[in-house]
């Protein structure tokens, strides 16, 4: 018989004071709980209670059988009361990847919404440009740019991560602005160095434009550039995450506005569980809710 059964069915024979009474407060026949003590003292190879025709009594083992019972049964309710509060309440640490310059212009301002929204979820935030094994590092939610290869994961697709091209207001005053793709080229631009892109490619009403910029310095940190364009040390086309607020404060202004610059689709992934977290479906649907597309 199942063990456990068979030790909450020796609770209620102690508490109830004879196998009838436990039979009624069990929801089972007198004859199945003698089934269940009768099992318990075969497996325990001893008795636990000294019966006779008008009642019963523990013997020396039962009674500590009974503390031990009572003590092994409370522990398991509390650990289903707490896995049953899991499945309800979002709770617990969650780490989350997601790439730098998004992570910290885009993700950081809105977690405080989450935060106060789901005080008990710990969030674990790792900002990094590599893609992240999320088995091998342990992370559970990854916003990744870019096309996704088949690998097996759960995607949900946010806003298309947009980019916009900006200089300063100095830089402006001193060196002109462009106001089509191929003024570029006369201008000083601060390039990205590991860019998949050879060129800077925008559309406009004639069509596609690829034009080849250059300047005195390449940077490999989107931040750094963005704090170049605001020393007027260029033109830069960065996300407009990184850029928006500066635009809107004055700092930087937006150039060629009327051209439509490159996007690339931007999802949060996740693994396949059919028993998913509420910590992590409360921060899925929180990052669908504020960047869905």
């Amino acid at each position: 018989m199942d063990l456990y059964g068979s030790m909450s069915v020796f609770v209620q024979i102690v508490e109830k004071g004879n196998l009838t009474a436990a039979a009624s407060a069990s929801g089972m026949s007198p004859t199945m709980v003698g089934n269940h003590l009768h099992a318990l003292e075969k497996r325990l190879g001893t008795s636990l209670v000294n019966r006779t025709t008008r009642r019963q009594s523990l013997t020396d083992f039962g009674r500590v059988y009974y503390e031990r019972c009572l003590e092994i049964l409370r522990l398991v309710a509390e650990v289903d009361a707490h896995a049953l509060a899991n499945h309800i309440v979002p709770r617990g640490r969650l780490r989350v990847t997601a790439p730098v310059s998004f992570g910290a212009e885009g993700l950081m301002p809105v977690l405080g919404d989450y935060t106060a929204r789901y005080p008990e979820v710990e969030l674990d935030i790792t900002l990094c440009d590599r893609t992240v094994d999320l088995i091998e590092e342990g992370v559970e939610a990854a916003i990744r740019i870019g096309s996704l290869p088949d690998s097996g994961l759960i995607a949900r697709p946010l806003m298309p991560y947009r980019m916009m091209i900006c200089a300063s207001p100095d830089y402006i005053a001193k060196h002109g602005e462009p106001h089509r793709p191929a003024d570029l080229a006369g201008h000083r631009c601060v390039a990205f160095r590991y860019s998949a892109e050879s060129a800077w490619r925008m559309i406009g009403e004639e069509g596609t434009s690829r034009v080849r910029v250059s300047g005195m310095i390449q940077v490999n940190n989107g931040q750094a550039i963005r704090v170049a364009a605001l020393n007027g040390l260029g033109v830069v086309m960065q996300p407009e995450v990184l850029l928006a607020e500066d635009v809107t404060a004055g700092r930087l202004i937006r150039l060629l506005p009327n051209y439509e610059l490159p996007s690339r689709p931007m999802q949060i992934v996740y693994l396949r569980d059919h028993h998913m977290s509420p910590k992590l479906r409360s921060f899925i649907d929180f990052i669908a809710d504020r960047f869905g597309g």
